[in-house]
């Protein structure tokens, strides 16, 4: 019996579980056969760096991190009980038997993971760093861990014989490889939301507070994922039991059916879309950044596309307001000069001597394509609709404040100021990055705007205000929307083919290619809602 293990899983606690459980004749742990940590650390150090946040994304495998005699040893002790019940415990169990009677996979979602490794209950992949910070271990697995651990997975999908759901680890639950990849098929027949999660941060506000319904103990809520696969999970209902997996898991099996082949063959079985919350409401600024180009991001880290991106406000205070682009004829080296001596802690960074602050209200649409100097301004709250590389945002100044560690936060100055598009100006941004509306269509009870993005962006997003039922049709090509305006609205199929879906305020849903026409309408027919939707530009 394997017991693949995603990294973050409690693989002591399986093993000693099962133990009791079976009264195996013998348990080998996949991780008694790693190289020296000291090993690993010297073949993995070139990839990860010495940066506190920013690594490169490399093809190392499974195969890489083990000691081939060990590997050998532990074969050999297969061969030695043949017959018997073995349990084969960890990440890389095929290196020691590639077909075992029973294949179990034991997974969770990132978020999970991030929670174990902020309380110190987990270390990553091969080393030996339980007491590392959060952030390292986080950065370990974002371009390591997890990379290795997808390669992985995607292979054992369509083959295991029990998903292990080890989300909650006091509550483990077990569904056959069947049933699993059935609910998987399912889900791409239908519209669906991810489990979100929430976060405080230095800068975050009250609004999600109060609009979601969360915890009042958090000191804010500054971030919310509402729509990454790649951090977010699903959660799947069997009868009485709730089982949560990653929702990656539903793109590596079902790439064609959700994305669409144009979006699959340009991205792979990558989601390229992302939607997230960025809460300033009573809150302060984001810090000043800019993301990265396609091409420095590809040379430095091996990532192969930008993290254009937007800001839709969900909604906005009076004295809202949003930092975007440069001030016409600044002098360039004064300002290097001057964010340099702001990192040294010698002077406070002027931001709005040289970068644009523009009044910002509900429903306006910031454009940000990747080179663009940025940041909310406080009382803000931003549906952020981006490309997926989420983690490469160059800070270039942080108001002088530190992160809830207590700590100050990692500016990264010279990625910055190598990516920042000088020519982007006030002029420049004014005619086009704000509220680049143009009507597109309109029918009864219904209009449909294009709202951006930029044509250096390859997302395309269109707004639809509507009263009434209006026709969507995604042509091929996975689909993603946020209820921006109304309480609720439903989501059905002109020809029936799947359960009406109910949305509610600021909700993101995700709608799979394979629907093609979908339908959406407000839930109370004397109300007027909007959506906001994005998706891969075939065009681009």
């Amino acid at each position: 019996m394997a017991i693949e293990c995603y990294p973050g899983v409690l693989e002591q606690q399986i093993s000693e579980t099962l133990s009791e459980a079976l009264s195996p004749t013998r348990v080998i742990r996949v991780r008694d056969t790693y190289k020296a940590s000291r090993e690993i650390e010297s073949m993995i150090s070139q990839e990860l760096t010495d940066d506190p946040v920013f690594g490169r994304m490399d093809g190392l495998v499974i195969q890489d991190f083990v000691d081939p005699a060990r590997i050998e040893s532990s074969r050999e002790q297969l061969k030695q009980n043949r017959g018997q019940l073995i349990l084969i415990v960890g990440a890389g169990t095929s290196l020691i038997e590639p077909d075992p009677d029973v294949l179990i996979y034991a997974d969770l979602p990132r978020w999970e993971i991030q929670q174990r490794q902020r309380r110190n209950e987990i270390g990553n992949l091969a080393v030996e760093n339980l007491y590392e910070s959060p952030s390292l271990k986080y950065k370990r697995g974002y371009f390591l861990d997890w990379r290795l651990a997808d390669r992985i997975k995607k292979d054992m999908i369509g083959r295991l014989d029990f998903l292990l759901d080890t989300t909650d680890p006091r509550n483990p639950k077990l569904v056959s490889g069947d049933a699993f990849r059935a609910a998987l098929q399912h889900a791409v027949t239908r519209p669906f939301r991810v489990v979100p999660f929430f976060d405080p941060g230095p800068w975050g506000g009250q609004w999600m507070r109060e609009v979601c319904g969360l915890d009042a103990a958090a000191p804010n809520y500054a971030w919310c994922f509402d729509c990454v696969p790649e951090e977010n999970s699903l959660r799947f209902g069997f009868g009485d039991v709730v089982i949560e997996v990653p929702a990656i898991d539903l793109v590596f099996q079902h790439p064609r059916e959700l994305l669409g082949d144009p979006v699959h063959e340009r991205f792979g079985a990558e989601f390229p879309i992302r939607f997230d919350f960025l809460d300033t409401m009573e809150g302060g600024n984001l810090s000043l950044q800019v993301h990265p180009l396609t091409e420095y991001i590809r040379e430095k880290f091996g990532i192969p596309y930008a993290q254009d991106e937007s800001y839709y406000l969900l909604d906005a205070a009076p004295d809202a307001s949003v930092y975007l682009g440069l001030k016409s004829n600044i002098d360039r080296k004064q300002m290097a000069a001057e964010l340099r001596q702001a990192q040294e802690g010698s002077n406070w960074f002027d931001a709005e001597q040289y970068v644009n602050k523009w009044p910002a209200r509900k429903h306006d649409h910031f454009l940000i394509p990747a080179g663009t100097i940025h940041c909310s301004g406080r009382n803000s709250m931003v549906l952020e609709i981006s490309a997926t590389p989420y983690i490469f945002t160059f800070k270039l100044w942080d108001w002088g404040r530190p992160g809830l560690d207590g700590k100050p936060r990692p500016i990264h100055l010279d990625h910055g100021l190598a990516n920042i598009q000088w020519e982007r100006d006030t002029q420049w941004v004014k005619d086009n990055l704000i509220n680049r509306v143009c009507p597109v269509a309109h029918g009864e009870g219904w209009a449909e705007e294009k709202t951006g993005l930029h044509p250096l962006e390859f997302i395309e997003t269109r707004r639809h205000w509507f009263n009434g039922p209006v026709i969507h049709d995604n042509q091929g090509s996975v689909h993603v929307l946020n209820l921006v305006e109304g309480d609720a609205a439903v989501i059905d199929s002109p020809y029936d083919l799947f359960e009406p879906f109910t949305v509610h305020y600021a909700e993101t849903f995700i709608v799979p290619a394979a629907l093609g026409k979908y339908r959406v309408r407000p839930l109370q027919s004397d109300r007027k809602c909007a959506t906001i939707r994005a998706s891969v530009r075939t065009d681009h």
